[in-house]
């Protein structure tokens, strides 16, 4: 059939070579592509052998982007909206309870972050939000409510940032005044106690911002329930 085009503007995946090189699509193998996201992987894979692909994503409006790839390769692509934990039972009863690989594209998504209003992103301003679904906890909930040694830890765990507690007291410091409702009011939170970083070094916020979006999305314990899934949908000899 015809090359499906993608939208350049997309998120593209960085290691789309070596991914394709280690599952090998090819006709009439399945595959799970468990962070559809703008579909980079997925069409791909469609793109270069007669393959089919379940593809799942917990963000809705990854889900929407995606229908226009659906139709266009008729049949062989289908979408499951929900958390990859769940994968197992997403592709109960189908033709993906048993596969020849599985795919992962972890972290955030570059249009997730182009989107101000979703608040992941520390260089626009937007609402302090950071869920990848409308459920649960935002970002805002946890550094307006959480105790400060609570907001320490997270940051310490899932950002790995060593001025975790100096961040910390900063953010509680400020919520006496104001809540914090914005990306920007908490990125400048963060640059107030931290020193400037030179040109070539990422923003001081990148840890801060990583390691709430982390914990608000719950995404370690996520990613250990799909590894875990992984173990029973691979062929054997099939690739995660």
């Amino acid at each position: 059939g015809a090359e499906v085009t993608r939208d350049a503007s997309l998120h593209i995946p960085v290691m789309l070579d070596e991914v394709t090189a280690a599952l090998r699509p090819e006709a009439g193998k399945v595959f799970i592509d468990a962070t559809f996201g703008n579909g980079g992987y997925s069409t791909h894979f469609l793109n270069i052998s007669d393959c089919y692909v379940t593809a799942i994503d917990r963000d809705p409006d990854a889900i929407a982007r995606g229908q226009t790839i659906v139709q266009a390769f008729s049949g062989r692509l289908s979408l499951c909206e929900g958390s990859f934990s769940a994968m197992r039972q997403m592709v109960a009863g189908t033709d993906f309870e048993q596969v020849d690989g599985i795919t992962f594209d972890l972290g955030v998504c570059s249009t997730q972050l182009d989107q101000a209003k979703r608040g992941f992103s520390f260089r626009l301003d937007g609402p302090l939000d950071m869920r990848m679904t409308p459920a649960g906890e935002s970002a805002g909930d946890v550094v307006n409510s959480y105790k400060e040694e609570q907001i320490a830890d997270i940051l310490w765990r899932y950002g790995e940032e060593r001025a975790s507690r100096r961040v910390a007291q900063a953010i509680v410091k400020a919520r006496k005044n104001y809540p914090i409702a914005r990306t920007g009011q908490l990125a400048e939170i963060v640059h107030s106690v931290m020193p400037r970083p030179k040109p070539s070094q990422p923003d001081s916020a990148t840890r801060t911002f990583q390691a709430l979006r982390i914990y608000v999305n719950q995404e370690l314990d996520e990613l250990e329930h799909a590894l875990a899934a992984c173990v029973y949908l691979l062929k054997p000899g099939g690739i995660v």
